[in-house]
């Protein structure tokens, strides 16, 4: 492949770049802003500033509408492409928030009868998920020791994989908020993530190792 176009919209490094649609997406930086950009266009078509601090992590919602933000600011921001303002400025954790993730669950999903939530992980070593529409914490996940660097919900949505540098993956229902499952490894866990089935999580660590659990045994 060959570069398409380049976007140099950002004053300092770039540290997250997702997809809306396959011609647009949005970038994150440390310069604190977020853009929107289009393929063929040599200006955003949108740019979000709020952050005071660098913004670590940026997600589009499953149908695309709302694009969430995390920073070292210690707040999550949820931002409206219809409305092109903030619409939730939710401050909860007492350090960095390291990355976010939406459920595959709500309208636009295939499972359209649960309530979209987002899981947001911190370096105070919790796992928050909020009921977006409310703008509320519906869970506080509070079993790891250490900063908590991963965040994956199951294909259903009913679980959630967390990783931390405590060794530890964690496995919690959504709904209850109750640990279901828990594995610790050899090193801190940098990424967990889920097969297309549901039954299988994989985390790699910091010592080289990788694992995969089984969750069926």
């Amino acid at each position: 492949g060959h570069c398409h176009q380049q976007f140099a919209f950002h004053t300092a490094p770039a540290l997250d770049v997702d997809w809306q649609t396959n011609t647009s997406f949005a970038s994150c930086s440390t310069d604190q802003c977020i853009h929107v950009c289009r393929l063929g266009q040599e200006k955003p078509i949108k740019s979000f500033q709020g952050h005071s601090n660098e913004v670590n992590a940026i997600k589009w919602d499953p149908q695309g509408n709302l694009l969430a933000s995390c920073s070292d600011d210690m707040t999550l921001k949820i931002w409206s492409m219809r409305q092109d303002t903030c619409v939730h400025d939710l401050q909860a954790h007492n350090k960095e928030i390291y990355t976010i993730k939406w459920s595959p669950t709500g309208p636009g999903t295939n499972n359209p009868n649960m309530n979209l939530i987002l899981a947001s992980a911190s370096f105070d070593s919790t796992v928050r998920l909020w009921d977006v529409e409310r703008g509320a914490c519906i869970h506080t996940l509070t079993k790891h020791s250490e900063p908590v660097y991963s965040v994956a919900f199951s294909p259903d949505g009913k679980f959630l994989a967390s990783g931390s540098f405590d060794k530890c993956v964690h496995i919690w229902s959504t709904q209850s908020g109750q640990l279901v499952h828990s594995y610790k490894g050899t090193g801190g866990i940098f990424e967990v993530c889920w097969n297309s089935r549901g039954d299988k999580v994989g985390a790699s660590a910091s010592d080289g190792s990788v694992f995969v659990l089984d969750l069926r045994k």
